[in-house]
Order: C-alpha cells, then structure tokens, then sequence
C-alpha cells in the first residue's frame, strides 16, 4: 500500500521555523517531522511514499537525495575525491517527490498526485506535520471491512489551557491541559480509495471542505476513532512539547526499533 504526505505548505504559523524550510522539514530529536511520520508508517509495512512537494520543496529533494550523509558517518577523501558511507543506515522506502504548485490547496495537491494511486485499491494520505500512537494497521483494515469510499482517522484534540475548579473564589483543582469539548476532530490518517479522486475539482480544491463533505453527504466517509496521543505540529510550542517528548525517550508515537 502506498501512504501519500502532504508536505507543501506555508506553515506559516511557525514561521520562526520555516522561513528557511517547509513545514514537514522542521526538526524533533534531529529529523524532520516527515521522517517521524514516515518511520510510524514503515512500523506498519508501509514503505512505498509519494510526497506532495510545494513550498521550498527542493529541500525535502535535497534531504532524501542525501539521506545517507543525514544518516551515517561518512569519510571524505579529499585528494582522490571519492566518499566512503559507514554503517549505512537504510530504509526499506522507496520515495517519490511531486512538486504539486506552491499555492495548491489540501486537496488540489491529492489531485496532483492521482497518477501515482489511481490504479491502487486503496491507499493511505496524511498530513505532514502530525504524529501519534495511531494503530495504522487498524484502521486498514476497519477500511475494508465497511467497504466505503474513505476513512478519516478522528481524535481529540489537544488542549491549549489548564482548567480552573473555582468555588466562591478558590482555586480547588487545577486540570493540567484538558482535551477540548470532547468533540472528536479529524486528525488525518486517512484510508482512501481512488474514487475519491472524482471529488477534487482542481488546485483551489480544500480536501477539508468540499471533498469530504460531499463524501459525508453521500454516506462514503466513515471515522477509525483514536483515543491515545495525537499532536499536529502548529506552533512553536507544539514543536517544543514534541521535542521534550522525544528527548525523555518518551514518545508515543515512536513504534519502531
């Protein structure tokens, strides 16, 4: 199965990251976000990417291109002019970069990419700037089993604020981060089938909008519900929570070796 990232936008919420660099590029523990969502995929026999390159895309071209100088260690032979890799640390991915227009929308960028998924089954589509501890293997297969169109992955959103429990003036508890509403929200990690593709009407296409409302409204879009971690990477001060995450060796989202 292929899993299609978006990876082409402004981000423009962290600018203080990505003046110099896409969204999907800024770094936690050392390696990009993207490299985080691709190793959570790859955990669940998901090798073969087609990523939806836009804003400062040669960069995500440049980082695979070099991926093992990222990676290992290497030796420079200055006088013969040759490099030597050591201990090459390789993944099992076949990667395929799609420049899908710098001002292409969410769904306009899926339409760029039809080639690569329209003869596929069913394939896997996110967002490149968020991780979690979602069981991707599951929500494969509650995908085929309801035989529909599509399937959004839905979770809580993180909370942004403790909570106060104040009674006639005094603080008695303070609750640390509560998770919104309890309204569940999508939170990608999306199943697809190639029908989709008929639902996206150009680049303007907003796949958040017109797309999957119109697939709710004809009954093809079904919910794999998430309750464990789930974080998107919107601000400088989600990427600060997920590097303190992965620096405690703490990360829930990391299901690999």
């Amino acid at each position: 199965m292929k899993a299609v990232i978006l990876a082409g936008g402004l981000g423009t919420r962290l600018s203080e990251e990505t003046s110099t660099r896409p969204k999907p590029m800024v770094e936690i523990g050392g390696k990009p976000i993207l490299w985080h969502i691709m190793k959570m995929y790859s955990a669940h026999g998901i090798n073969d990417f087609i990523i939806c390159c836009g804003y400062k895309g040669y960069v995500i071209k440049e980082y695979f291109a070099n991926y093992f100088l990222h990676m290992s260690d290497v030796t420079f032979n200055m006088r013969d002019n040759t490099m030597k890799v050591h201990d090459k640390r390789a993944e099992a991915w076949n990667v395929t970069l799609v420049d899908t227009g710098d001002e292409s929308m969410t769904g306009g960028r899926l339409g760029r990419v039809a080639e690569y998924v329209r003869d596929e089954e069913s394939f896997c589509f996110t967002y490149g700037d968020g991780v979690g501890d979602i069981n991707i293997s599951a929500t494969i297969e509650f995908h085929k089993k309801h035989g529909k169109a599509a399937t959004l992955t839905a979770t809580y959103p993180p909370g942004r604020f403790g909570a106060l429990d104040i009674r006639q003036g005094k603080v008695l508890n303070f609750k640390e981060k509560p998770k919104g509403d309890g309204a569940m929200i999508n939170g990608g990690f999306f199943v697809l089938n190639p029908e989709v593709l008929k639902y996206i009407t150009g680049d303007g296409s907003v796949w958040e909008q017109d797309p999957l409302m119109t697939l709710a409204t004809d009954e093809q879009l079904m919910a794999y519900e998430h309750h464990g971690f789930w974080q998107p990477m919107d601000t400088l001060r989600d990427k600060h929570l997920l590097e303190e995450l992965w620096t405690s060796g703490k990360a829930p989202w990391k299901s690999w070796e």
